[in-house]
């Protein structure tokens, strides 16, 4: 039950059609308030000003996870009253990953993958990800109405991010549930059927990652799985460091991708506008792929834990109180951006917080990034028209996450 501030003028409740239809009216009503929200679901302080979501996510005095400041008893403590116990696999591969680790193991764990995952790396991929999103294209060409999401953003991140990897095209399709089925107990309003189905699809993941690290060790190849494995092997990292650092990868690869994508053309086709300015100077993709990001954020939500006293907001917090970071809305505050509410592809500056900020940066936005400029390009290169075929675009509920559920288009061939 959400606790009613007596300044609050709305109903807060992310799982209602209303706040996935338009979240923004709430963050509005939310950054009028003289101090942040307490939302009791999630026990946390909710922030809706860049100001204030901004200073937590770069402060390194906010954690994600209080696992090294706890005892063992304390943890389980911890574990339990937010139901994350009784999970060997999702305790084991998922709540000590990367994105939930801080300290000295975060630093290491993301030294690594950065090294892996740099901007030439991922510029290298433009070539396949091009031949990738052109057969998914041909494959639709006698079909002048399909769904975006289902029919083509969904088989793109997958597939690309499974490559880069070394996952076989064969099994990308099932990353996709996997990874679907795990981020679902990050939500509100989870139950015990989603925790059941959050642990078998972690140990299930697991056991392929595990199948697929003995074939690299028979028959190493140039992706990310042997080179993480050279880093197992020169003890950097653990066996299950190993297995969680690319499961995250390829779960981070997926939902929030196929989100932003269904989001990003939702804008293009409600401000025809702007689709017609950017079919006319392609080169401002970039611009327009950013702003897709801030427009409607893929990842609305994170959360921070004070590790000491502090003031947000212009309100004192003790130690232990939990933010909840709200990048949608901060992406929609009117102190940062002009015209907030209006989709502008030549928006600059456009300093969004889409990818985080500080310890805790988004590792894989330039590979989103680049699904993107090649995915619309490429749309607008091959269709001289795409027209939504609804009136009303249906969106995910819940906090955490923000995207079309099927977005259904009727294109033209340029």
């Amino acid at each position: 039950m959400t606790q009613v501030d007596s300044r609050a003028t709305f109903v807060f409740d992310p799982l209602s059609e209303a706040f996935a239809d338009d979240p923004y009216a709430i963050y509005r009503s939310m950054r009028q308030m003289d101090a942040p929200y307490f939302y009791e679901d999630v026990d946390s302080w909710m922030l809706t000003k860049m100001t204030d979501v901004e200073a937590v996510a770069s402060d390194r005095a906010m954690v994600r996870s209080l696992d090294d400041v706890m005892s063992e008893d304390e943890r389980k403590e911890a574990q339990r009253k937010i139901n994350w116990h009784d999970m060997p696999h999702h305790e084991r591969f998922v709540q000590t990953n990367l994105l939930e680790s801080e300290g000295a193991v975060h630093h290491r764990l993301r030294t690594l993958v950065f090294r892996e995952f740099t901007r030439g790396m991922i510029a290298r991929q433009r070539d396949a990800i091009q031949t990738f999103v052109d057969g998914k294209l041909d494959a639709l060409s006698d079909r002048q109405e399909f769904d975006f999401i289902e029919d083509f953003a969904a088989h793109v991140p997958g597939h690309i991010i499974g490559r880069l990897l070394g996952v076989p095209d064969e099994h990308c399709p099932q990353l996709r549930i996997w990874s679907e089925n795990v981020v679902r107990f990050f939500d509100v309003g989870r139950d015990d059927n989603d925790k059941a189905i959050a642990e078998q699809a972690t140990k299930e993941f697991y056991l392929f990652l595990l199948d697929l690290v003995d074939e690299r060790r028979k028959a190493p190849q140039e992706d990310l799985l042997t080179q993480l494995m050279t880093h197992h092997d020169a003890g950097r990292l653990s066996e299950d460091e190993l297995i969680a650092t690319a499961m995250l990868i390829l779960m981070a690869g997926h939902g929030s991708t196929i989100d932003v994508l269904g989001s990003g053309m939702h804008a293009l086709l409600k401000y025809p506008d702007q689709h017609q300015k950017l079919r006319d100077t392609p080169e401002l993709i970039g611009s327009a792929v950013q702003e897709m990001f801030r427009f409607d954020a893929p990842l609305p939500y994170f959360h921070r834990i004070a590790t000491r006293d502090c003031t947000v907001g212009g309100q004192d917090f003790e130690a232990g109180t939990r933010f909840g970071l709200l990048y949608g809305a901060a992406n929609r505050d009117p102190a940062r951006f002009d015209n907030p509410d209006q989709f502008d592809i030549t928006r600059a500056p456009n300093r969004h917080i889409a990818f985080g900020r500080g310890a805790h940066l988004c590792l894989g936005n330039h590979l989103a990034a680049l699904d993107m400029d090649v995915i619309f390009s490429t749309l607008n290169r091959r269709f001289s028209k795409i027209e939504l075929t609804a009136d009303h675009v249906d969106y995910k509920r819940g906090l955490s996450v923000r995207g079309p559920k099927s977005l259904r288009i009727a294109v033209t061939a340029a």
